[in-house]
């Protein structure tokens, strides 16, 4: 790889068709070198996918099939930057509507456990309003939600 700092990701398995949905779903992200294992390892074969280079949205990362020993969490995430409603809708409705999870407040978990932070750009210029006041109402809407409502999002910065 080029970059000198990498995303390294754990799989059981999976990190070609993880990274394989992440090059299709999300823009400026693409499957690189697909590395296959020299020798049997614990939780595979000789000839197994053990490493898989690819990007997302311009972001070099590295899918390990480690096995299933250890899992994604919520301490990590992307935090995916929407310029309007339908393109939050498109990327949140792809990650969930492909065995994914919903959360709150614009997180969501893809099949394979990874969350992301789908944020309209809205709503951080809306609790980042120097207007604390203004800032609080979307903050507090938010809190509601799932997926982002951005109309919702603006109606209650304007109070």
């Amino acid at each position: 790889m080029v970059s000198k700092n990498t995303i390294c990701l754990w799989y059981d398995g999976t990190a070609l068709d993880a990274a394989t949905f992440y090059a299709e779903t999300f823009p400026d992200s693409a499957v690189g070198a697909v590395h296959r294992a020299p020798g049997d390892y614990p939780s595979g074969k000789q000839g197994d996918v053990l490493m898989v280079e690819f990007t997302v949205m311009g972001i070099p990362c590295v899918g390990l099939n480690g096995g299933p020993e250890f899992k994604h969490s919520e301490a990590f995430s992307f935090q995916v930057a929407t310029d309007d409603q339908a393109e939050t809708d498109r990327l949140w409705n792809a990650i969930v509507g492909n065995g994914g999870q919903e959360s709150e407040c614009g997180w969501c978990k893809d099949k394979w456990g990874l969350s992301w932070q789908i944020t309209p750009r809205a709503l951080m210029a809306a609790v980042t309003d120097p207007d604390r006041a203004a800032a609080k109402r979307p903050f507090e809407a938010m809190m509601g939600m799932g997926k982002i409502d951005i109309a919702a999002i603006e109606a209650a910065r304007r109070g």
